[in-house]
């Protein structure tokens, strides 16, 4: 993994893949996709959920996620977000847009793509 401000320039790339990516199976609230980001990635990366909720609100006004309030019995109310058909068709995309660049690189840097 890049360290250092390279770190934060792939983190910053990767941000919208990785949170529709991860709301694709099911809806998660905003602290649910920090904490999986950081344990899938090994803490490698990490997103601090004040940082976190302006792009799902970003997500949200474009229409690619839809957020709800959900309120359980002894827990504070939060915000659930899932994908929509159309964020469907934006993660397609941009997985297929990171898939096509990791071959890319791997191309011009003779690195094995695992």
């Amino acid at each position: 993994m890049p360290t250092g401000s390279s770190h934060q320039e792939w983190k910053k790339g990767s941000a919208e893949l990785l949170v529709l990516s991860l709301l694709e199976d099911q809806p998660r609230h905003g602290y649910d996709i920090s904490t999986l980001i950081q344990l899938r990635s090994g803490g490698a990366l990490r997103f601090h959920v004040t940082s976190l909720y302006p792009l799902l609100h970003r997500l949200e006004q474009q229409g690619s996620i839809q957020g709800r309030w959900v309120e359980k019995s002894n827990q504070r109310r939060r915000r659930y977000y899932s994908l929509t058909p159309q964020g469907r068709a934006v993660l397609r995309s941009k997985q297929k847009s990171w898939k096509d660049f990791v071959a890319t690189i791997s191309r011009i840097t003779g690195i094995e793509h695992a």
